[in-house]
């Protein structure tokens, strides 16, 4: 029996730094399975593979999701800051800004 083989892509990255490696695989390989045969953590050995969120083609997937030929897995960085926060935080300078220019 002959097995068939695609490629797939890994992808991550930094403020400074992108990579995107290609990956021989067979059907039914994972996300995760994906991420270690692609041996990025070599060269980013900041990923926390158990805590790491990732994505295929900007899709939410889990490490356990299989993969189509083609696919792209990517792997991201957690947010230094929630997003809301950082919203909420913005709006309320705004406020304060406006109280201090308007009195006189």
């Amino acid at each position: 029996m002959v097995s068939e083989h695609f490629d797939i892509e890994v992808a991550y990255a930094k403020s400074d730094e992108q990579v995107i490696l290609t990956v021989s695989a067979e059907p039914g390989i994972t996300v995760q399975q994906a991420v270690e045969r692609s041996r990025i953590i070599e060269r980013f050995p900041e990923i926390d593979l158990s805590s790491a969120k990732f994505g295929v083609f900007g899709k939410a997937a889990k490490g356990d999701a299989e993969l189509q030929p083609g696919d792209r897995v990517e792997i991201y960085r957690p947010l230094i800051a929630d997003p809301k926060e950082a919203r909420k935080k913005r709006a309320a300078e705004g406020k304060q800004l406006k109280k201090g220019g308007g009195e006189g």
